[in-house]
C-alpha cells in the first residue's frame, strides 16, 4: 500500500470515528432532552392523565435505553480508537528501526573499509620487511 493510500485511509478512518462520536452524543443528547420534556408533563392532550403518565414513562425507558445503548457505543469508539492508535504507531517504530539499521550499516560500510585499508597497509608493510630481510647482508 502506498503512502497516500495509506494517509487517505487513515483519513477516512478518523472521519468516520468523528461521524460516529457526533452521532453517539446527539443521540444522548435528544434523548436526554425528550426525558426532560416527559418529565415536566410539557404538551396538552385530550388522554387521560393515567394513560399518558403510564406512556411517557414507557418512552422514558425506551430513551434510557437509547442513551444506554449511545453510550455503548460511545464506549466501543473509544476502544476503536485505542486500537487504531496501538496499531497505527508501528509505522513510526517501523521507521525507527529502518533509520538504525541504515546507520549501522552505514558505520559497517566505514569500519570495513578502514579495515580493509589497515589490511593493505600491513600487507605492503609485511612484503617491504620480508623483501628487506631477503635481502639483507646480515642473513
Amino acid at each position: 500500500m502506498s503512502k497516500p493510500n495509506i494517509i487517505q485511509s487513515r483519513e477516512a478512518l478518523l472521519k468516520s470515528y468523528q461521524l460516529r462520536l457526533k452521532e453517539d452524543v446527539k443521540s444522548m443528547l435528544e434523548n436526554f432532552e425528550e426525558i426532560i420534556k416527559l418529565a415536566r408533563g410539557e404538551g396538552d392532550s385530550q388522554i387521560s392523565k393515567i394513560t399518558l403518565c403510564e406512556q411517557d414513562t414507557f418512552e422514558m425507558q425506551v430513551r434510557a435505553a437509547n442513551i444506554v445503548r449511545a453510550g455503548e457505543s460511545l464506549m466501543k469508539l473509544v476502544s476503536d480508537i485505542k486500537q487504531y492508535l496501538i496499531l497505527n504507531d508501528f509505522h513510526s517504530v517501523n521507521e525507527a528501526i529502518m533509520s538504525n539499521s541504515h546507520l549501522f550499516r552505514t558505520t559497517q560500510i566505514e569500519c570495513d573499509k578502514k579495515l580493509m585499508k589497515l589490511r593493505d597497509e600491513m600487507a605492503m608493510d609485511l612484503y617491504d620487511l620480508e623483501e628487506e630481510y631477503y635481502t639483507s647482508i646480515f642473513k
